[in-house]
């Protein structure tokens, strides 16, 4: 019995260059052409970017298609209204999508932030579950600290925050997860054993 070729992967730095290289192009349009612009640029630049995952992979990502479907979304009205507040709303709305599923997902007692790290590594479910409270409270955290600065500074400060504070915090939040992960990884025959058993429990 053949098993099933694994799906194609995108290298670790195609990822961080599809997740960064819209945020820059915003930065750069902004910086020269002003934020209507820039929020066209930045839809442009999320489609292409959701495209070439999708042809690579062959798959969306759950992540990056909840974001960039509000791109889509509130950078449209932002273009239709020209009224810059929808695209600053997006970070808001995005974490605050993440931190309800996350959230929704502990209550039925389903771990959806396992399909936030699509399956790179195994943990107990005590193990996702902290993860899953952690990662809630960054989401919550991003939402707020964006409200505060959308709402207290300028346009073109909200850009450079948008571009250098989330996407850095992000990644600085992600590695200080890395020691709690590496010591409560399993392997992939008990996760499957536990997992069993707590959809039988459950």
């Amino acid at each position: 019995m053949t098993s099933a070729p694994r799906p194609k992967r995108l290298p670790p730095l195609a990822k961080v260059a599809l997740d960064l290289g819209p945020l820059l192009i915003f930065f750069g349009v902004n910086a020269k052409f002003g934020i209507m612009a820039a929020t066209g640029a930045f839809m442009a630049a999320m489609a292409v970017s959701l495209a070439v995952s999708f042809f690579v992979e062959r798959r969306f990502a759950p992540m990056p298609l909840v974001t960039g479907v509000i791109v889509l979304v509130f950078g449209g009205l932002t273009l239709l209204l020209e009224d810059d507040t929808f695209i600053k709303l997006k970070p808001t709305i995005v974490n605050g999508i993440f931190v309800t599923v996350l959230g929704v997902g502990l209550l039925r007692r389903r771990l959806y932030i396992k399909l936030l790290f699509e399956e790179a590594f195994h943990l107990h479910e005590a193990a996702w579950r902290t993860l899953t409270v952690r990662w809630m409270c960054f989401f919550l955290f991003l939402a707020i600290l964006n409200e505060i600065v959308w709402r207290n500074f300028s346009t073109d400060d909200w850009v450079s925050f948008k571009v250098w504070g989330i996407f850095p915090l992000t990644l600085l939040f992600t590695v200080l997860q890395v020691p709690f992960i590496l010591r409560h990884q399993i392997t992939p025959e008990e996760a499957h054993e536990e997992s069993e058993s707590s959809e039988t429990t459950g």
